[in-house]
């Protein structure tokens, strides 16, 4: 499936901390905790929980989150499925990006091991 250009927009408006709630009610509904949640985001971003905090305090958008973020070289890693697109196979950097982020913590909360999800052993 191939993403629209209107779709791309809305990601790139979206706020992270509008979304942010869910990616923790998802893990945290599983099992998982909001600590683990936070080593997923760090690994692909490089952000520790007080910048999150801060990043969310802003209601800064993904366009302006990814911006800032300095992506795990081990990103291209992640592949796979995730709302309908495969991640490797999407073309607009920014959509991409999210979708990692998407595929993350999805794996968490389906109980995959932290190694695995972190790409440590790939």
């Amino acid at each position: 499936m191939k993403t629209t250009a209107e779709h791309n927009e809305r990601i790139a408006k979206m706020s992270f901390a509008s979304v942010y709630p869910h990616y923790v009610t998802k893990v945290e509904g599983k099992g998982r905790t909001k600590k683990e949640l936070h080593e997923v985001i760090e690994w692909l971003t490089g952000f520790d929980s007080k910048k999150l905090q801060q990043l969310i305090k802003e209601k800064v958008t993904f366009e302006e989150f990814f911006k800032r973020a300095k992506l795990n070289p081990n990103a291209h890693l992640i592949k796979g499925t995730i709302c309908g697109y495969r991640i490797e196979e999407i073309d607009n950097q920014l959509t991409q990006k999210a979708r990692y982020m998407d595929k993350l913590v999805d794996e968490l909360a389906k109980g995959r091991k932290m190694e695995k999800i972190l790409r440590s052993n790939d």
